[in-house]
């Protein structure tokens, strides 16, 4: 496994670390490939916030601290995917539960009883949920999204031991799987800071946000 794997299987969280990230797009393609997703669809992306922004002196490569310094970050890339949330409400907002947590923590669709109402959509603050039919077949016909799509935190992968194919295949460990706290410490080791402000990460880790504290 990379080093950015620190563990698997239940329990398992996916977090970024951005001041590692370097818009490469190797997650991306690991993502396309594993799971045969077509080439104009993705359940992987990299944002770019502050684009040809130079941040505040000494920070261009510490957007996180410089974020928790109340400095300008400058450019910064972010992977962005299902962080499979412990307060996620994708799941809250869902009419047809559709959308489950699993008993490993894993965010689920159950493709059978999504209707396409994009609810999730509206409430995700990652813009995770995908509807790659939503602009033909059913969507045409009944005015809905198709089924919804996203990231999977490959667990299949996970199942057999294996981290998730983004984070296996990046070439600066910048996405990071493991419990909260292996994550915690990690970004500790590294000295990276959280992109994400506190509102968000509560989302994410929920009563485990405190780590990064």
């Amino acid at each position: 496994m990379s080093d950015g794997v620190m563990s698997v299987g239940e329990g398992t969280r996916i977090f970024p670390d951005v001041e590692a990230c370097i818009d490469c797009g190797g997650c991306v393609v690991a993502c396309k490939r594993t799971w045969d997703v077509p080439r104009d669809e993705q359940r992987i992306s990299i944002s770019t916030m502050l684009e040809g922004q130079e941040g505040a002196d000494g920070m261009n490569a510490a957007s996180g601290r410089a974020l928790e310094a109340g400095e300008n970050p400058g450019e910064t890339a972010i992977p962005m995917q299902c962080y499979h949330c412990s307060d996620a409400p994708c799941v809250s907002v869902c009419p047809t539960d559709s959308l489950i947590k699993t008993d490993g923590d894993f965010v689920d669709v159950r493709d059978d009883l999504c209707i396409g109402c994009q609810y999730c959509l509206s409430a995700c603050p990652f813009g995770a949920p995908q509807f790659p039919e939503e602009d033909e077949g059913a969507a045409k016909l009944f005015g809905t999204g198709g089924t919804m799509d996203k990231c999977t935190m490959c667990e299949e992968r996970q199942d057999v031991g294996k981290g998730p194919a983004c984070a296996e295949e990046c070439a600066t460990d910048a996405i990071l799987v493991g419990s909260p706290g292996e994550i915690a410490d990690e970004m500790e080791k590294r000295d990276s800071g959280v992109f994400f402000n506190e509102t968000a990460m509560n989302v994410i880790f929920g009563e485990n946000a405190g780590e990064f504290a």
